[in-house]
C-alpha cells in the first residue's frame, strides 16, 4: 500500500514547505482566470479541480452520496422517508457543475498545449495523454449517472473569447461518447509504449502529477484498466459486444504491451501525505458519519457474517451497545421501528478507524481488486472458467489486502485494534458454499458471485462504480420499501439533469427533455 511517492507538499508546492489552502490558491490560481499559464501548471490545476470528488470529502459524502447512491446500493442503512428515491437538487447540481469546471480546465489546458510549436507538442505529449485519461475516467462516471451529456463542444468559453451564446453546448449521445473515449484510450495505450519524454519535461511532469508521480508505467496501467472498465460496462450492448470481447482479450492476453493494475502497490489513487495541504481526507469523518450516514445495511452485514468474511471487522464495527455483535438496519422495517433501532446503539457502522476517521485514506481511481473482477467476468463469459476462477479468487485476496492495508495507514484507533487476517481465514472463506467458485453450478451463478464481490469491495468507497455495476449486472436481490408518497416509488435508473440546463441551455436541452426522468435506463443497462 505504501507506494514510493514524492510528498505532496513537495510535488505541488516545491519550496513552500508547510502550506495552507491559501498558499495553494496563490501558487495555483484558477488557470481560467489568469492570462498566462504553462502546460505544467495548467495540468496541475486541472487535476486539483475535482479533488474533493476523488479524495473522501464532506460535501461529496454528506450532500451528494448520503441520500442517493449509497442508499440505492444498500451499502448503508437509513431510516425510510418520503421522496427518498429522488436525488436531491444540491447533489445533482454540485456534481454537474464540478464536472463542467473540470472539463473547462481541460479545454484551457488544450488551448495552452495547442499553441506550442510542433516540437514542444511532442516533448509535452505526456501531459496531454495523462490529462485526457484522467478526464475520461470522470466523464464515464457522469455519463453513467445521466446518459447523454454535453461534451464535444462543452467547456469552450475561453476558447470562444468569452462569448456565452456561442459556448452553449449541444448534447452528445452516450454511446458516441463511449466510442470516442475507447478509440482515444486505445490509441494512447499503443502510443505510451513508444513514447519518449525528454528528461527535463519528465522532471516537470513528476513534480505536477500527484496521481502517479510521473510514473509512466502507472499511466499505462491506468489507461488499460480504464479501457477494461469501459469495455466491461458496454459488453451487453449489441453494438459494442464484439469490440468489448476483442479488445478485452487483447489487453488481458498481452500484459507486457498492455499492463493493467494487477497489485495493490500499483493502484491508481491520490495518496495523502500532508494533512495541511488540500490533498487530504479530513472531511471523510463528518461526511460519512453525520446524520447516521455510516449505518450498515442488513443484507451486506448478513452476507459478511454468514460467510465469515475476513473483511467484516476491517470495514465495519459493532454498535456501541451491541456487545460485539454485527447487525445491519433492515430497509423493510417501518420508519418508526428503524428510528428506535438507531437510537439503541446496537446497529453496526462503517469502521471509523479504517474509513471515516482515517485522514490518510486515499482517493481511489482504479484498484487491483476491481480490475481482477472485470477479468473474472470477461473470462467467464468467454468460457475460460479456469482463468475466471483464478481472477475471482485473486480479486478477493486483493480486496482483503486493500482494506487491511488502508487501515494500516490510519492515524486513528477509535474502533480498537484490528486483528490481522490469516491465510486460514481466507482459504476458509473461499471454500464457503455461497462464495466458492466451484460450488456455483451455472454461468449465471458464477456471475452472481462476481456481482456480490463487486458490491462488497466497492461499498461506500467506490459508490458510483458500485451503483453502475449493480444496475448493469442486476445480480443482488435487494428489497426496498415502496414510497407511496412519490411517483418515484423505487430507486431510480439515472439522475436527471442539473436545473441550470433547463434555464441556461434550454435550446440544446430540448433534444434530451423526453428522456430526462428517473426511469430511463442508461444505454448499457440491458436488464
Amino acid at each position: 500500500m505504501n507506494k514510493l511517492r514524492f510528498i505532496i507538499a513537495v510535488t505541488l508546492l516545491a519550496g513552500l514547505g508547510a502550506c495552507s489552502k491559501s498558499d495553494f490558491a496563490e501558487s495555483y490560481p484558477d488557470p481560467s482566470k489568469i492570462n498566462t499559464s504553462t502546460v505544467e501548471k495548467q495540468f496541475a490545476g486541472f487535476l486539483v479541480t475535482n479533488r474533493e470528488y476523488v479524495l473522501p470529502s464532506y460535501w461529496n459524502y454528506f450532500v451528494v452520496l448520503r441520500t442517493s447512491v449509497n442508499r440505492y446500493t444498500q451499502s448503508v442503512g437509513w431510516v425510510n422517508s418520503n421522496s427518498q428515491y429522488v436525488p436531491g437538487a444540491a447533489s445533482i447540481n454540485d456534481r454537474w457543475n464540478n464536472f463542467y469546471n473540470l472539463l473547462s480546465q481541460y479545454r484551457n489546458f488544450e488551448l495552452i498545449y495547442d499553441k506550442l510549436s510542433d516540437a514542444d507538442k511532442t516533448a509535452y505529449r505526456i501531459f496531454k495523454i495523462a490529462a485526457t485519461i484522467y478526464l475520461y475516467d470522470h466523464t464515464q462516471r457522469v455519463v453513467d449517472l445521466h446518459g447523454d451529456i454535453p461534451f464535444t463542444n462543452a467547456g469552450n468559453l475561453s476558447g470562444n473569447g468569452g462569448d456565452y451564446g456561442k459556448s452553449l453546448p449541444s448534447y452528445d449521445q452516450a454511446p458516441a461518447i463511449y466510442t470516442k473515449m475507447l478509440d482515444d484510450l486505445k490509441g494512447f495505450a499503443t502510443e505510451l509504449n513508444s513514447l519518449t519524454v525528454p528528461a527535463g519535461i519528465l522532471t516537470g511532469f513528476k513534480n505536477q502529477d500527484f496521481i502517479n508521480n510521473g510514473d509512466l508505467s502507472l499511466w499505462k496501467a491506468y489507461c488499460n484498466s480504464l479501457r477494461l472498465r469501459m469495455l466491461s460496462r458496454v459488453s451487453g450492448v449489441a453494438a459494442f459486444t464484439g469490440r468489448s470481447t476483442s479488445e478485452s482479450a487483447e489487453i488481458l492476453g498481452n500484459p507486457a504491451q498492455f499492463p493493467i493494475v494487477s497489485a495493490n502497490n500499483r493502484n491508481i489513487q491520490i495518496d495523502v501525505y500532508n494533512l495541511s495541504t488540500p490533498l487530504n481526507s479530513s472531511g471523510f469523518r463528518s461526511g460519512l458519519e453525520d446524520w447516521d450516514g455510516n449505518l450498515a445495511g442488513k443484507v451486506m452485514i448478513d452476507h459478511l457474517k454468514a460467510n465469515a468474511d475476513p473483511r467484516l471487522r476491517a470495514i465495519f464495527e459493532p454498535g456501541v451497545n451491541a456487545a460485539g455483535n454485527y447487525t445491519g438496519l433492515d430497509p423493510m422495517l417501518t420508519a418508526s421501528a428503524q428510528t428506535e433501532l438507531v437510537a439503541t446503539g446496537t446497529l453496526s457502522i462503517y469502521n471509523r478507524s479504517t474509513l471515516s476517521r482515517n485522514q490518510f485514506f486515499p482517493g481511489i481511481l482504479m484498484n487491483a481488486a476491481e480490475v481482477s473482477l472485470i477479468a473474472a467476468e470477461y473470462n467467464l463469459k468467454n468460457n475460460n472458467t479456469a482463468a475466471a476462477k483464478t481472477a475471482y479468487e485473486t480479486a478477493i485476496r486483493q480486496s482483503i489486502e486493500f482494506y487491511f492495508g488502508v487501515r494500516s495507514l490510519s492515524n486513528d484507533n477509535t474502533s480498537g485494534a484490528l486483528s490481522p487476517v490469516t491465510e486460514t481465514e481466507i482459504t476458509d472463506y473461499l471454500a464457503k458454499p455461497a462464495i466458492s467458485w466451484d460450488a456455483a453450478a451455472t454461468t449465471a451463478d458464477k456471475l452472481k458471485l462476481i456481482a456480490y464481490q463487486k458490491w462488497i469491495h466497492f461499498n461506500v468507497v467506490q459508490p458510483l462504480d458500485n451503483w453502475a455495476e449493480m444496475r448493469r449486472l442486476d445480480g443482488i436481490p435487494l428489497s426496498f420499501e415502496v414510497d407511496n408518497s412519490n411517483v418515484q416509488k423505487q430507486p431510480p435508473y439515472r439522475w436527471v439533469y442539473a436545473g441550470s440546463e433547463l434555464i441556461y441551455n434550454a435550446e440544446n436541452y430540448e433534444a434530451v427533455r423526453a428522456a430526462d426522468n428517473l426511469t430511463t435506463k442508461i444505454f448499457w443497462d440491458q436488464n
